[in-house]
Parts: C-alpha cells; sequence; structure tokens
C-alpha cells in the first residue's frame, strides 16, 4: 500500500548520498537552562516552520482557523528533495513540523535533513480529534497511544531534537487549567523516552498572551509539584509563539519587556514561531539580529521563523516561497532571512560546563489569572479501559466505522439522560482547575460513551430500548454495575507510571503522528444536538443542548 511513500526519489537519493561517510549529527541535549551539542559548544536554533496549510474550514468553532486536514512534509520524498536545497540556502540548522503520519515511511527525508546537520522538532498532536480540546480537555488512553506511536515511529532516527506535547492549547487566563492536562501528558512522555532511552527533550509551544497569565504558564510548565527537583512533571524545552516585532522596530520596542519577564527561566526557551506580517510590506526579519545576540542569548536558544510553505491567516499572507509543482521561486522574505541568518554569530557562552544543572522551582499558586492545580490527571492505561470496555452491560457498537461524531453527540445525549434520573457523568469528566478526575476519565472516548449508556440503562431497570441510543448500543449480560466494573477495573485512578506501547502498534522508524492545537469539528446525528468537544473527553462540564441538564465535576 504505501510502495510509492517508500520509493526514494533519485533527487533525494543523491541528496543523501552527498553526506555518506559524513560524520552523524551531534547530539543536542540541555545543560541547566541552556541547550548544548555533544562537543560542549551552545546550540541555538536557527530554523522555519515547515508544513504546507491544510484545508481550513471556517466556522464559529475555528477562530484560530485551524486545519482539517494535513500533509505530512517528511514522508513527501519529491518534495523533500526539491526543498532541501533551499532549506540549506536558507542557513537553517532546525524545522519544525507540526503534522506527521506514523503509518508512512520517513526514511528517506530524515536521513537527507540529518546530513544537512537538520534537526527536527515534532508536532505530536493531530488537528481536529488528535489533540488536546481547548474546551474540554482531557488526557486520555487514545492520546496518549498516538503520542507513543509518533515517537516510536522516529526512534530511529539522530536529528529529532523534541517532541512538542501541544500547541497553543491554552489561549487565555480562563482556559489555565488545561496546563494541568499538558504537564501531564509531559510527564508520560518523559517517561516512555526515558524508558527506551531515547534522547529528544520534551517540548511545548505557548501563545504569547497577557504576562498575567502566560508568565506563570510558562512557570507551572517548568516546575516541580513535588519539591524534589526531579523535573519529571516539567518540560524540557519551552517554546513561546511570538510575533512581537513587526516591520522596523527596535529590541526595546519589541523584546525588551518579553526578555525581563522571562529573565530567570529555568529551562531552555526558544521562540517556536516569529516573524510578523505587516501589511503590503516584505518582512525584513530585523528581529534576527536582536534574537541571537546578548541580551537575548542569555534567555533564549533561537528561533524558528514562520513559515517556509505559503500560509494564510487573519494577520497576513505567511510564507518564504511560493511553490508550483517542482518548482519553488524565493520570496523577497526568503532573501531577507536567508541574509538575516547568514550574518548571526551568537555568543558561545556560558560554557557547559559552567551551566550546571537545571533547577526545577516550586509551582505557581492558583489565582484569578492562573487556575492550574498541581494535582495532575492519571497516566492513561489501556489495559484498565478495555477491562472496563469488556465488562459493562450496554455497549457502544455504532453500525458504521465513521463514528466519531456520533461519539460526540452521544456523549452529551447520554450525559443528558443520567442528569435526568439524577445521576452524573463524574466518573468520566475531569477538571484541571481543582485537579478532581473521574476514576474514568482518562479512557478513550468510546469507551467512556459505553459506561455512561450502561449507567442509563441499568438506571432504567434493563430496558433494552435504554440501551439502543440510536441503534447504536448493544446488551450484553452481566451481573456487575457499570460502577463496578469501574471500581474492580480501576483499582487506583489517581496512579502514575512509565507507559508502554499500544499492543497494535508497530514500532520502528517508519511509522509516525501529527500536530495542531485543539481544534473542534461538527457532523450531524438525526434527533441529537451534536458537540464534538466530548469526543476526547469531557472537561469542566458535559455540554449538553436540547435535553437539558448540565452535569458537572463536583
Amino acid at each position: 500500500m504505501w510502495a510509492t511513500a517508500r520509493r526514494v526519489t533519485a533527487g533525494l537519493a543523491a541528496a543523501a548520498a552527498l553526506f555518506t561517510g559524513v560524520q552523524a549529527i551531534a547530539k543536542v541535549s540541555r545543560g541547566g537552562r541552556y541547550l548544548y551539542t555533544d562537543d560542549g559548544n551552545r546550540f541555538y536554533i536557527k530554523g522555519v516552520a515547515y508544513q504546507p496549510q491544510g484545508d481550513v474550514v471556517a466556522s464559529s468553532d475555528n477562530a484560530f482557523g485551524e486545519p482539517s486536514t494535513f500533509t505530512d512534509p517528511l514522508a513527501n520524498d519529491t518534495a523533500c528533495s526539491r526543498d532541501l536545497p533551499y532549506l540549506q540556502q536558507l542557513g537553517v540548522n532546525t524545522v519544525r513540523v507540526y503534522s506527521v503520519n506514523s503509518s508512512l515511511n520517513h526514511d528517506s527525508c530524515m536521513h537527507a535533513l540529518s546530513g544537512a546537520n537538520i534537526y527536527v522538532i515534532i508536532d505530536l498532536s493531530l488537528p481536529l480529534n488528535g489533540s488536546f480540546d481547548r474546551n474540554a480537555p482531557a488526557w486520555t488512553t487514545s492520546l496518549l497511544d498516538q503520542y507513543i506511536t509518533t515517537i516510536d515511529a522516529f526512534s530511529g532516527y539522530d536529528n529529532v531534537l523534541a517532541y512538542n506535547v501541544g500547541n497553543e492549547v491554552v489561549i487565555a487566563a480562563n482556559g489555565t487549567g488545561t496546563a494541568a492536562f499538558i504537564k501531564a501528558a509531559a510527564r508520560d512522555v518523559k517517561a516512555y523516552l526515558a524508558s527506551k532511552s531515547y534522547n529528544a527533550l520534551v517540548g511545548y509551544a505557548a501563545i504569547d498572551g497577557t504576562p498575567t497569565w502566560r508568565d506563570p504558564l510558562a512557570n507551572y510548565l517548568s516546575c516541580d509539584p513535588s519539591s524534589s527537583n526531579s523535573g519529571s512533571t516539567a518540560l524540557d524545552l519551552y517554546g513561546l509563539n511570538n510575533y512581537e516585532w513587526c516591520g522596523d522596530s527596535t529590541y526595546q520596542a519589541s523584546y525588551a519587556g518579553t526578555n525581563g519577564d522571562y529573565a530567570g527561566y529555568n529551562i531552555p526557551a526558544y521562540f517556536s514561531e516569529f516573524g510578523c506580517v505587516t501589511s503590503g510590506e516584505s518582512r525584513t526579519f530585523q528581529e534576527v539580529s536582536a534574537i541571537y545576540s546578548s541580551p537575548m542569548t542569555d534567555v533564549w536558544s533561537g528561533g524558528l521563523a514562520f513559515s517556509y510553505f505559503p500560509a494564510s491567516s487573519s494577520a497576513g499572507q505567511f510564507g518564504l516561497v511560493t511553490i508550483d509543482g517542482n518548482s519553488v521561486t524565493p520570496s523577497t522574505d526568503f532573501n531577507n532571512l536567508k541574509t538575516q541568518y547568514g550574518s548571526v554569530s551568537p555568543p558561545n557562552s556560558p560554557s557547559s560546563s559552567s551551566a550546571g544543572s537545571t533547577q526545577y522551582p516550586s509551582c505557581p499558586g492558583q489565582n484569578d489569572t492562573f487556575l492550574a492545580s498541581t494535582t495532575l490527571p492519571p497516566t492513561p492505561s489501556d489495559a484498565e479501559c478495555g477491562c472496563m470496555a469488556g465488562a459493562l452491560s450496554c455497549r457502544f457498537t455504532p453500525p458504521s466505522s465513521n463514528d466519531t461524531a456520533t461519539v460526540g453527540a452521544l456523549l452529551n445525549y447520554g450525559c443528558s439522560l443520567l442528569g435526568q434520573a439524577g445521576l452524573s457523568c463524574n466518573d468520566i469528566a475531569a477538571n484541571g482547575s481543582t485537579g478532581t478526575y473521574g476514576r474514568a476519565s482518562f479512557c478513550d472516548p468510546e469507551t467512556k460513551l459505553s459506561y455512561v449508556m450502561s449507567q442509563y440503562y441499568e438506571s432504567q431497570n434493563k430496558n433494552q430500548q435504554a440501551c439502543s441510543f440510536g441503534g447504536n448500543g448493544t446488551v450484553h449480560s452481566t451481573s456487575a454495575s457499570a460502577s463496578a466494573v469501574a471500581s474492580s477495573c480501576i483499582a487506583n485512578p489517581s496512579a502514575t507510571f512509565t507507559p508502554s506501547a499500544p499492543a497494535s502498534a508497530t514500532g520502528g522508524s517508519s511509522t509516525g503522528g501529527s500536530g495542531s492545537s485543539g481544534s473542534n469539528h461538527s457532523g450531524a446525528l438525526s434527533g441529537f444536538s451534536l458537540d464534538s468537544r466530548a469526543i476526547f473527553g469531557v472537561g469542566l462540564m458535559i455540554v449538553v443542548s436540547a435535553f437539558g441538564g448540565i452535569a458537572t465535576l463536583a
């Protein structure tokens, strides 16, 4: 099936051949609050975002213009061969890829990038249903499995610099409770990487919001809630998507405030996006000289210009090149960035020997503008959720395999029915502000739905019609109640442990995953009001529409 994807094009094979026999790309690791290569030199990310823009469906639920589709640029041999000379002309040493497909082969492109001494930062999330939902966050088995499958797909490559567990998930003060789920993801991904002796860093890319919540969020993601200074739940690398410098600006006018805010930051930080668009004007990228010189190099380890590929947004038209088939035409922006990158010479200090070890301070407290609890969600367990799914009395068995929209609608509907029956969906709900997580809150959406359906079916004296849910439910004979099944299968609902690869996953360097922030999508189910935010779990409340009641997490 993937024969075409696995076929190395002549151009890319030739590019890779140029580097045969060249020493492997240097390992980059963290030292104190900076990055260093294994020869002891400071490493600065000097890169570009490398992701073709997917299809964007405009809607009131998609204010950020997030894509509904994606193209994996690391699996496209022809495009990679086409673009590599231009990436080298820019002088970049890192590309950031927001969306990858773990089922495809990435050998040719990854090896060619490595041969050209270009590292890759990979976002682990996927558009739509493969990312944290800002409105109803949950850290689930399905999301963890997706992240691990992507990591295993890229584990054989020596130029993976970092994996991002999210991008702009928290976008306002009232959403900062979601940070608890990001921190749990970082904890479990770090544990998995350590168990496999994978050396990549774990990062997150933050939106540049108001400092009243942006700064405590950054500190929260790099803190140690146990005060043990182990850093087991802290990020290794913090990215800030920053567009403060626009046009003909200065350090004082653009970056001085932000640089001061992060002056004492404890882990390596970089600009995960930069390059403000001013209407009708080419970007001069004057900010590059500031980013790669003191005092910014005292705090930041470089950045990534947005974007190599054309990208439209409400802010304007981004992109350094235009592409017509296999033809690339650099823009004035491209040439300006090339000039700026070519002229920087950041300081090689402090030395790795004097950088010290990374320190992890205590976590910021909650207040009106920062809501995240230091009590984190548990590690999702496939085995426990599988145990529960196989023992429930009413199970979700949709007539069609395309059940994504159905799950969201039925979760809303089922929770409204439970509310009317005097019950709740607390067992599947999660609240990152109160640090309260239901017993089955980490299970996949289908298992959560079966649990809700079973609760309702049992509350109706096991009337078979109460398990129908529009023909999507099937009765199974069992003497145990849903709550008893959950208690039996999930004995320790707050447990944290080192996760393992999902049973269905196939490891190795030719399998991948993808990145977006947390968009929602909608479908239609006759007779129900759909809110697909329930797909990856139920957060602060179950969203219910025409059926009335609202079930909240106490």
